[in-house]
């Protein structure tokens, strides 16, 4: 790989180098690390056995480690630690950062408080999965206002202390009195022990007290990232800090993999043995990164992570929160992107159906400058789609107002934490004309039931400009049946899929009452 050229941005890519990252308090090189060395591999080449490889495809977080990040998407006087699965990330991405594995956290002599509940209650048997479930019970322990976070709860935890239920359309978990969110320990699996001791364990932690190094770290900003390329053996891995390098290597190397979380590629890397000669990263690209709320749009850069983008939000687009709720686990969430999702072009993807019920439209940057394209025209067959050799995907564009009743309905095997058999998006209003309640629009995505995600135009078509009553629904829901082309495959069968889709909409005038309002 030549890297010598100057990006349009005018600053040349720097020479090979040998770049550090600082694992449990300690300066280790990187140099020389191919880019599909996981993390995982690269840390557990240090003599830190404590991250473990169960599954490889980040469902199990026996891999879990802390990665100190921004506390905002933008740049920010804060940090935070963040659990991640380190079996997906390449090791290269760890330059210039933070890194802490459950042997960092605390000693056999001085073990730290996570470590210590876990012990005493009995939350560990086996020990395979206990020091990532301690990464990302630790993520949560150092949660910025988690103690505040449940306004009836106490400041320390007292034993005999109820959780809160929380229940939405999209959730159902529980916050301890302490204000621990257990969704947090989402994406983490244990065979031998049993859940119970370990939530025992989350809720019976208090706040960090004042001399806490790690919570100490937190008040500071994280280290800046630099421009990076990391040449090993059978290839490179490339990160850039400004969209103009980006465009760059693309421009040199429009085969180059693109990556921000890994967490859909990682898979491939680790699975079914995918390389690549060249790895580009783009997860610290700040033009990326924006998230911008105006009076007829929601931007969201394709490189925010689904976490941030939901802090971000705080709640602005109620069915995004539905989809973050079901979208993989918060592990997988602390890494994953809208864009790598589109990017993708999975006709299973979970968010495709949320956005094209948004009528949401992409931002593709390129050599010749940003275009604009409608989610709906984006894909234009398996895995393929309307985004041109050397572009980027910039952000995700959603108008404003918002449809006044959407939903994210997913059916899969495992309520949390799978792939999706179907996924429907939901986006309609119903206003009172000449004293009826009826559908004056409907946008309707569908994931799952073709080779790409659609929309469904012919239930749209049935429901507008008709009342909304039971006998509209279920005329619309036998059409919503005949949507796509479903297949029999290893999730579940086409007649189950078509059942699901007529059910969804029964389902959606259920939790939102033909008799009740439609906001």
């Amino acid at each position: 790989m030549s890297v010598t050229q100057t990006p349009t941005g005018g600053r040349p890519w720097p020479p090979p180098s040998a770049p550090a990252v600082t694992l449990n308090g300690r300066t280790h090189e990187l140099g020389g690390v191919d880019p599909e060395v996981t993390a995982l591999d690269w840390i557990r080449g240090q003599g830190l056995t404590g991250a473990k490889e169960g599954c490889a495809e980040g469902e199990c977080g026996a891999c879990a480690v802390l990665v100190l990040r921004p506390d905002a998407p933008t740049d920010s006087a804060r940090s935070r630690w963040t659990a991640v699965n380190s079996c997906l990330l390449p090791a290269a991405a760890l330059a210039d950062t933070q890194v802490v594995t459950a042997e960092g956290l605390g000693a056999p002599d001085a073990l730290h408080p996570v470590q210590r509940e876990l012990a005493t209650r009995g939350g560990s048997q086996c020990g395979y999965c206990t020091p990532g479930f301690v990464c990302a019970m630790a993520a949560e322990y150092y949660r910025p206002g988690r103690v505040a976070a449940r306004p009836d709860g106490p400041a320390r935890p007292e034993p005999d202390s109820a959780p809160a239920r929380v229940e939405t359309a999209a959730t159902d978990h529980e916050i301890g009195p302490n204000g621990f969110d257990q969704h947090a320990l989402s994406g983490n699996l244990c065979r031998c022990t049993g859940y119970r001791p370990i939530r025992d364990a989350a809720y019976a932690l208090g706040p960090a007290p004042a001399d806490d190094a790690l919570a100490r770290r937190c008040t500071r900003p994280a280290a800046p990232v630099h421009s990076r390329r990391i040449t090993g053996p059978r290839g490179d891995f490339v990160r850039a800090t400004d969209l103009d390098e980006a465009l760059a290597v693309l421009a040199e190397h429009p085969d180059a993999a693109v990556v921000a979380g890994s967490t859909d590629r990682g898979v491939e890397v680790t699975l079914r043995g995918l390389r690549s000669p060249l790895v580009l990263g783009i997860d610290r690209v700040p033009q990326l990164r924006e998230l911008t709320v105006r009076p007829d749009a929601i931007t969201i850069g394709a490189a925010l992570t689904l976490s941030e983008t939901e802090r971000g939000l705080a709640g602005a687009v109620p069915v995004l929160d539905e989809l973050f709720a079901q979208f993989a686990s918060r592990l997988i969430r602390n890494s994953a992107t809208f864009g790598g999702n589109l990017g993708t072009a999975s006709p299973i993807g979970d968010s495709p159906p949320v956005l094209l019920a948004l009528g949401a439209s992409l931002v593709l940057t390129g050599p010749d400058g940003d275009r604009e394209v409608p989610v709906e025209d984006y894909f234009t067959g398996y895995r393929q789609t309307l985004r041109r050799p050397g572009e980027l995907i910039r952000s995700v564009r959603i108008p404003l107002p918002l449809p006044r009743l959407t939903a994210f309905h997913k059916i899969a095997k495992r309520r949390f934490d799978d792939i999706s058999s179907v996924a429907l998006g939901f986006g309609l209003d119903v206003d009172e004309v000449d004293g009826d309640r009826v559908v004056t629009a409907a946008r309707i995505g569908l994931g799952g039931v073709a080779a790409t995600p659609l929309r469904a135009r012919a239930t749209e078509a049935l429901l507008v400009g008709r009342p909304w009553s039971e006998e509209t629904v279920a005329a619309a829901a036998r059409v919503l049946a005949t949507e796509g082309s479903p297949i029999d495959d290893h999730r579940s069968s086409a007649a189950y899929r078509r059942a699901m889709l007529r059910e969804a909409l029964r389902a959606l005038s259920a939790h939102n009452s033909v008799t009740k309002g439609a906001s």
